[in-house]
């Protein structure tokens, strides 16, 4: 901050011109009640004007013009504690390190350590509508019985009465009057304060981000991310992917194939291998002499064919259950799959819709935001 800012003159000096206006008045009535003045003022008056005159010395404090003084003995303060909300709130984008604060916040915080703004904002108001309180007090208590028996006690009544409401009309012109001032010295100090905020807002501006660069940077991050998405869903979609799979799937059942052919022709040569041997042992029973060896032999033989048939059963039930669990895999890798795209499809319209909402509202807060400060300007 530059040292031009910086006042040198003692801000009672501020106080001084504030009271100093409100005490001429006060004065001038003063001289009229003790009739060093041509002014005919009755002593409630001017204990009523005495009263709005202390009111008005209370609020002086909370004059913009007088609170703007005692900111600007500060300013060193200030400009320490601007600094360190500016490192405090740095953000870094895109390499680049400045601060998201808001100087005309962090200024008004800053300002309403000064002063009162409820006091301030009713001072304008409040000072006329003591003086009319403080008028029609002063006609009630100059207000005469009016219980005279003849016209010339009645006349002087009259007399009195008029001349109370006479002196009690400047309790209101003196309201009035201190409305003026105040007003004044307020729309004087908030020009000050707008000088103020313009200069730090000039000095800091290298340092903070402005609003359409957390705009463009917003802008810049939704693009990002709807290629990143459009990316997920070319990876999702991809020929190549869905081929490879096709090819594993028809590989898998190949070899179920294979296997079941394999299988097969074993039967097929243990069928063989049995009946053969069946027609040499019906041979060797019409040749052999020996009965019990031919019975023994087609014993055998009956067993074998039994194991083989057994063989045959189990591998048939293997060749079942292996392409149940096969196809059933295959469903349900294929559903899967499926599935997962939908989902993907599902987060990628929600996530679209978001967006667009987002973007609609902070292009509308936006639009509302510039429009308030052209019409502020």
């Amino acid at each position: 901050m530059t040292n031009t800012n910086s006042s040198t003159a003692p801000c009672f000096i501020n106080y001084f011109v504030l009271a100093f206006f409100g005490t001429l008045f006060f004065a001038t009535i003063t001289l009229g009640y003790l009739q060093i003045l041509p002014i005919k003022v009755s002593l409630h008056s001017l204990l009523i004007i005495g009263f709005i005159y202390l009111v008005y010395l209370f609020f002086i404090r909370h004059n913009a013009n007088y609170v703007i003084c005692r900111m600007r003995k500060e300013y060193i303060n200030l400009q320490k504690s601007l600094q360190k909300h500016i490192k405090k709130n740095s953000l870094t984008i895109l390499d680049e390190t400045k601060s998201t604060i808001n100087i005309s916040d962090f200024f008004s915080n800053y300002y309403k350590t000064f002063r009162n703004d409820n006091y301030a904002s009713i001072a304008p108001s409040l000072f006329p509508m003591l003086g009319i309180l403080g008028t029609f007090t002063a006609i009630a208590i100059s207000m005469p019985d009016f219980s005279s028996s003849n016209t010339a006690e009645l006349d002087s009544d009259i007399s009195i009465l008029l001349s109370g409401i006479g002196t009690a009309f400047y309790a209101s012109i003196y309201g009035i009057y201190l409305s003026i001032i105040w007003s004044f010295f307020e729309k004087r100090g908030l020009s000050k304060l707008d000088s103020d905020l313009h200069e730090l807002h000039l000095v800091y501006e290298s340092y903070i981000w402005s609003e359409s660069e957390l705009k463009r940077h917003e802008h810049m991050q939704h693009e990002m991310r709807d290629q990143k998405m459009i990316e997920a869903l070319k990876d999702t979609f991809n020929l190549e992917f869905i081929k490879t799979l096709n090819e594993k799937h028809l590989e898998n059942f190949q070899t179920i194939i294979n296997e079941t052919n394999e299988n097969f022709t074993t039967i097929t040569n243990h069928l063989k291998m049995v009946s053969t041997e069946l027609k040499d042992t019906i041979t060797q029973i019409h040749t052999s002499q020996s009965a019990i060896t031919a019975s023994q032999k087609i014993e055998q033989n009956i067993k074998e064919f039994t194991q083989t048939t057994a063989i045959l059963n189990n591998t048939l039930q293997k060749f079942d259950a292996t392409l149940e669990e096969s196809l059933n895999m295959t469903f349900h890798k294929i559903d899967q799959e499926v599935g997962e795209i939908v989902m993907k499809l599902a987060n990628f319209a929600h996530s679209t819709s978001e967006q667009n909402k987002l973007l609609q509202r902070t292009i509308t807060e936006y639009h509302n935001t510039l429009s308030q400060k052209i019409e502020n300007r």
